[in-house]
Parts: C-alpha cells; structure tokens; sequence
C-alpha cells in the first residue's frame, strides 16, 4: 500500500498551486460580489494547458487521470478560489467524458481541442424543474425531422450557460411510457447554444455567483443529427459512465475549500487577541479546528482511494459517494467552524470565510445530495431495501 503521490503528480500540485495564488481571496470576493466571470483566471489555467488535463493526447490534452484532475480542482479550491474557481474549469476538465467515448471522431476533433484551449465554453443540460435526481423522467423532448432532431423543453440549474458556446444536451427520443425501461429513450446532443431559440435566464442564489446557475428555456432548437453523441435512445448510459468521476471531483473540491477555510481559521485563532491571549489558546475553538483537520485528512484518504481505483479500470462507486459524502460533510463543518473562530467578523466579507461557508454549503447537495449518497450505500453495499 503507497500513500505517496507520483512526482508528476506533486508537480501537478505545486504548479496549480502557484498559479492559483496569483488570484486572491480579493480577487474572488470581487467576483463573487459583481456576478463576474472570472474570465483572468480560466484563461491563465486554459493557457497553462490544465483544462486538457484528461483529455487524450491525440485531440490536445494530456491524458492523465481522475486523480491528477482532483489534485487539480484541490488545489485551485484551496487556494481561496473555491467553487467559483473549480466550477469555472470543472466542466472542460471532465464534463465532455461522454462525448471522448461515445462521440463521433468528427465532434471530437472539432470540439474537443477547442476545449482543451480555452475558446470553447459548454454548458451541461441534464437537471429539469419536475424531474430533479430522476434523470429518467425528465422530458425536453428532440423530436426527428428529417436529417435534424427539433427540440422542445426546459432545463434548470445549468452552470455556465450564459458563457457557453455550446450545450451537451440530455434529451428524450422516446415518451417515458413508451420505453420498455425507463432509461431507454434518452438521447444525447453536443448542439449550438442557440439564443434565437434558447432562452438563458440567470438563478438568483446564495452563492457560487462569479458562475452562473440558469434556467434554459429551449423552443424548437434545431439540431443536427451529427450532433447526436453515440446512438440514439442511449444516453443515459453515456452519462453514467462520468458519474462517479464528477462525484470524486466534487469531494476534491470541498476538501479544497475546508482546507482554505481551516488555514484562515487556524490564522485568525492565533492572531485574534481576546482577555490578554489569543482566541486559539482557547480548547473551545481550538478543538473543533483540530478535529477539522483530522476529518479532512480522514475523508481525503478515502478519495485517494476512490480516483485510484477508478484510474485502475476497478469498480469504484462505493468509494466515490463516501468521498463526496465525506469530504463535502468534513469540508462545510471546517468553513463553519472557521466562521464561528472569527465571531462576527466571520460573518462580514472582509475576512473570506463567509464566502468559503455558502459555497462548501453547495457540496452538501450538487451533484447530488447527501441523502441520496445514503441511499446508494444503504441499498447497494448494505443489501437493504430500495427506499425511494
């Protein structure tokens, strides 16, 4: 058993690392609060070639693995960007997994190092208003005409719209009760964003606001059927394949944000003088730090665990929700307690740690919840009835 990570690897670390550092909490708290892209950081990441980093060699990237990419999204949350940084990048890093195995070889040279450069944006469209977690029952619809699919339907909670060039797009081919299983009848575009018949409208919302969250409202959007990502009616299939990769990448990303979140209270608990001594002197707020850390460490060696074996080609979906439920738990408990070390100025902006809160608060529930985490161990590893 070998707990060291490989040199490529603790290079991968410390270049992100630095680069990160060159945007700082003010950076981001002025992002945050203007609702602004941070256009200066995915450039300056896109220019350093990390949003290829497990895109193949062949179409620009560089091949690596599930746990390179978590290093990656790690660091950039622990440097104080959290997940405005990490949901910048996130979805060019990994989101277009399902169109490197299933896309036609055209869509992947004409999409795929566009990508890996910077200058292609996409958004992912799954979530609807009445389906939510049931991916199955949602119903935009891509209706066939002739050489094209016309599509009808609504979308929610999609990052990243308002910058995208393009959508992967989940749709049905087939009605709900016409499929003889559920997940039969679910189709997969990469399509033009098209505003003539996409309506973006930006989610107001607690935080994570230098990225948006959109509804999209689509009306008879025209699409190509060479747009279609592998064959017709599978698309379900196509999008478990990154299932469990997004949940690792997620955990990677609130273990980030617990990490900046433990060093500002950890900062602020030894320079914070109160009665004549510092605040950390105190067990009452130094030992929720101190078990923070503990906690962080714990959940990240079970996420080590969780990208190796998916890296290794082995089953892996048990340890990748106990590391997204483990690290987004251990990542919001560390901001929260970074909070309360700072006492009212915690909740004021000036010192950051408000930010880090509302957005560890997020992993709790995207890309799914902590309940529904549960489920899955409860009904796959335990052997207990299904509960929902």
């Amino acid at each position: 058993m070998d707990f060291e990570l490989t040199e490529d690897q603790l290079t991968i670390r410390r270049a992100v690392a630095e680069l990160a550092a060159k945007f700082d909490d003010q950076y981001w708290m002025e992002k945050d609060a203007a609702h602004e892209f941070p256009h200066e950081f995915y450039r300056a990441f896109a220019d350093g070639g990390w949003l290829g980093i497990t895109t193949p060699e062949e179409y620009g990237g560089h091949g690596f693995g599930i746990t390179e990419a978590s290093l990656l999204l790690e660091e950039i949350a622990a440097s104080g960007a959290g997940m405005n940084g990490a949901s910048s990048l996130h979805l060019s890093i990994f989101g277009m997994h399902p169109v490197i195995v299933h896309g036609s070889e055209e869509m992947k040279r004409e999409c795929l190092p566009r990508i890996v450069n910077g200058d292609l944006h996409v958004c992912f469209g799954v979530t609807e208003p009445g389906a939510g977690l049931d991916t199955t029952r949602i119903t935009t619809f891509a209706r066939r005409d002739g050489s094209d699919y016309v599509v009808n339907g609504r979308k929610v909670w999609i990052s990243k719209a308002m910058e995208s060039e393009k959508v992967l797009l989940l749709t049905r081919t087939a009605k709900f009760g016409d499929s003889p299983k559920k997940t039969d009848g679910l189709t997969l575009f990469l399509t033009d964003l098209d505003r003539d018949h996409v309506d973006i409208r930006p989610i107001k919302k607690m935080g994570r606001n230098a990225v948006t969250s959109n509804e999209l409202f689509i009306d008879d959007l025209r699409v190509p059927a060479e747009h279609r990502v592998g064959e017709e009616g599978k698309g379900f299939k196509y999008i478990l394949d990154g299932l469990n990769p997004e949940r690792m990448l997620v955990a990677a990303e609130a273990l980030g944000i617990g990490r900046a979140a433990l060093r500002r209270g950890v900062r602020y608990a030894n320079e914070r003088e109160v009665f004549g001594r510092p605040i950390g002197m105190n067990q009452g707020l130094q030992f929720p730090l101190a078990d923070s850390l503990a906690r962080l460490d714990a959940a990240e060696l079970v996420l080590r665990k969780a990208t190796w074996l998916y890296d290794n080609g082995k089953k892996c979906a048990r340890e990748a929700n106990t590391a997204k439920y483990l690290c987004a738990d251990a990542g919001f408990e560390a901001a929260d307690r970074a909070l309360q070390t700072h006492g009212g100025m915690g909740y004021s902006e000036e010192y950051h740690v408000s930010r880090y809160f509302r957005e560890a608060r997020l992993t709790k529930i995207a890309p799914l919840s902590q309940e529904m985490v549960l489920n899955f161990l409860g009904e796959h590893v335990l052997g207990l009835p299904r509960s929902y």
